[in-house]
């Protein structure tokens, strides 16, 4: 697999690819990569001819400082990943590659309402980096498809409509949650955890499958399951942001007519906050 590091040298191999006629998939990533990315490499493998993976650790998005500079960041070893994963190309650029003017006053894309929700709701500007930097790769590899995890499904639904609202004519798949084998979402804030922490962690997948049942089972209160939730999550030590049942299209909140619905959960455990979610089709 061949690395590349700035934007001309991307741009001279995709115009290449495209002249001979060949579809180009797409994986972002922001590195520290595990078993979940590597699943996202494979599907990309199945749509094109050709997969370009990114690694861009996207300042832009964090609204901690500390955050951003604690995020793992393992670049020679992700190298050492890819090598064997299927895919054709790297582009792993710094900050003044994506952003030559300076995030300060360099052009921002916002997704208004959606991405306001839940996680937009506990991290301010969080998505709007997201939306931006997106954007930026979008139009710099030019894909025909981009594959997305599901475990960050908001930002999955912003990435698609502001990719249908800007014409980039990408078509953004998403692909179900890796988990490890007790349940947990796969994610590079794992390693954040404690062995005591890791091992109460996998409450957050075990608290969404007893409400996806419920659900199932016809209950339609859905603040009071929401609340339960919340409690569950507390008694087990962790700190919920939130607890959500949501309807799967648009991220409001549902009414008892709507099938396809997913819950949702953010949650602190020790250092590292947690996401996860499920879909409930009633």
């Amino acid at each position: 697999m061949r690395t590349v590091h700035r934007a001309v040298e991307l741009r001279a191999i995709i115009q290449q690819w495209r002249a001979a006629g060949e579809a180009i998939a797409f994986v972002p990533t922001m590195g520290d990569l595990h078993a979940g990315h590597l699943a996202l490499i494979a599907e990309a493998r199945r749509h094109a001819a050709r997969v370009v993976i990114s690694i861009f650790v996207n300042p832009l998005q964090f609204n901690d400082a500390a955050d951003f500079a604690a995020y793992p960041r393992s670049l020679e070893r992700d190298v050492a990943v890819l090598a064997a994963s299927g895919g054709d190309l790297l582009f792993a650029p710094d900050a003044r590659e994506i952003y030559p003017h300076g995030m300060e006053t360099g052009t921002r894309i916002e997704v208004p309402v959606l991405a306001q929700e839940l996680c937009g709701a506990f991290r301010p500007g969080h998505f709007t980096g997201v939306a931006t930097v997106v954007a930026i790769l979008f139009n710099l590899v030019r894909p025909d498809i981009a594959i997305f995890g599901e475990k960050d499904y908001q930002q999955l639904l912003i990435v698609r409509r502001m990719s249908e609202d800007l014409r980039l004519d990408v078509d953004v798949r998403g692909m179900p949650t890796v988990r490890e084998a007790d349940g947990l979402a796969m994610s590079s804030r794992n390693r954040y955890l404690s062995a005591e922490e890791r091992g109460r962690a996998p409450v957050i997948y075990r608290t969404l499958e007893i409400l996806r049942a419920r659900l199932l089972a016809s209950e339609e209160n859905y603040a009071a399951l929401e609340a339960w939730g919340m409690a569950a999550l507390f008694a087990a030590g962790l700190r919920p942001e939130y607890v959500a049942v949501r309807r799967a299209q648009d991220l409001q909140a549902p009414n008892p007519a709507d099938r396809q619905l997913r819950l949702l959960v953010a949650a602190w455990l020790g250092s590292a906050r947690l996401i996860d979610n499920l879909a409930v089709d009633c």
